[in-house]
């Protein structure tokens, strides 16, 4: 009976005792070493150098000198001989005005001067008759007056006799004006004929200047009134790309402007390059920045107005720059030097881009970039301050390069 007790104790006692000793004897793993992972990325040594900055420019092209011709006086338009986009030269004629409309103002203005110059011969006539008159009338007052004195007539003859001479002076001091102020009526007459024979004239209008066609809004058969805007054009050769320039760099553009350095362009259009040459910087500016408005060479005048083009201005050289690849550069303000197998954050400046070995390079500017520091030019995403690098090749892609 008390075997059967001990039994299941002692076999439990002896499980017991052989976990402990299976335990004690085991044979114990490797300790896990926890290594940091490593990125293998490009470098490339930097050399602070004078360069010239390239500024990328996207902006439209303008005639700011665009001319609108329009109808000079009330009319029906009897030709219209140019279309949209031609070509014209100085003094070709591009519409016509019914001479019928404006023919009829000048014959009724020469009318007018020459009866106003028969109205003067009339009243210088007149004036001649009238100072006899006059004379005639101071006579009888001064007989009237002789005749009283010697208490021989009445005082109503002799008053009758001072109202005719009054009446008289009147009369001959209005034709002496009306005779003084003859010839300022001529005179204005005269500007009233010219502006009526000007506009004669305009109703064949010309191109003042070699010009293309901007646009033509009416047509033979139309009534115009004045004012109205027959059509539009604008010189050739003075063609301007107006586009935005950020607000620092526009400050480089107006000191380069100031010193008389050329500061030139190259336009994109149609697969060739289009030399132009910044004249001006807009007094004014926005969010977008300030507006610069570059001359287009005059050999380039085919060019239709209001297309959208892209350029690259050259700034004026700058020294303590670096050029590096596009890569290099992270969240648009930021690369990262290499030490010690570690990265370190630096702020850049971005002056601009530049062309080099058929490569876009960007230029930038810091005071940690010294001759001899090492930039990672290989794109992380995840980069940050202090992360584990080590360099490789240049040529090597960040997928072929991490481990």
């Amino acid at each position: 009976m008390k075997l059967k007790t001990l039994l299941p104790l002692l076999i439990l006692a002896l499980a017991i005792i052989g976990f402990v000793v299976l335990k004690a004897t085991r044979s114990q793993p490797a300790p896990v070493v926890i290594q940091e992972r490593v990125w293998h990325v490009a470098t490339q040594n930097v050399q602070p150098e004078r360069l010239q900055p390239e500024l990328t420019l996207y902006g439209r092209i303008e005639a700011p000198d665009r001319v609108r011709i329009a109808a000079p006086v009330s009319g029906r338009v009897l030709k219209v001989l140019v279309r949209d986009g031609e070509s014209v030269q100085a003094g070709q004629a591009l519409a016509e005005l019914d001479a019928r409309d404006l023919q009829p103002r000048v014959a009724q203005i020469k009318a007018d001067i020459e009866r106003e110059n028969l109205n003067l011969a009339n009243d210088r006539a007149a004036l001649k008759h009238e100072q006899q008159v006059e004379q005639l009338a101071l006579n009888s007052l001064q007989r009237n007056e002789s005749i009283q004195a010697q208490k021989l007539g009445s005082q109503a003859a002799t008053d009758t006799a001072r109202e005719q001479l009054a009446r008289a002076r009147l009369s001959v001091l209005q034709r002496q004006q009306a005779i003084a102020e003859a010839p300022a009526r001529l005179a204005q007459l005269k500007s009233k004929l010219d502006e009526a024979q000007r506009d004669a004239e305009r109703g064949v209008m010309s191109a003042p200047f070699a010009a293309r066609i901007g646009s033509v809004e009416v047509a033979a058969g139309d009534q115009v009134t004045p004012g109205q805007t027959m059509l539009t054009l604008y010189p050739a050769d003075a063609l301007f790309l107006r586009a935005k320039v950020p607000v620092p760099q526009a400050e480089t553009l107006r000191t380069g402007l100031s010193t008389g350095t050329p500061l030139t362009a190259l336009l994109q259009f149609n697969g060739k390059q289009i030399p132009a040459t910044l004249e001006r910087l807009s007094g004014e500016a926005d969010a977008r920045g300030v507006d610069a408005l570059l001359r287009l060479d005059a050999s380039y005048a085919n060019i239709p107005v209001g297309s959208l083009l892209s350029a690259q201005l050259a700034l004026p050289a700058q020294d303590g720059l670096v050029a590096l690849p596009y890569s290099a550069l992270h969240g648009g303000k930021r690369v990262y030097l290499v030490r010690d197998g570690r990265l370190h954050a630096v702020e850049v400046e971005r002056v601009g881009d530049m062309q080099r070995d058929q490569q876009t390079l960007i230029l930038l500017r810091a005071a940690e970039l010294v001759p001899g520091a090492v930039v990672m030019t290989t794109h992380l995403p995840n980069a940050i301050e202090g992360l584990s690098v080590t360099p490789v090749q240049a040529t090597q892609t960040l997928g072929e390069t991490r481990s």
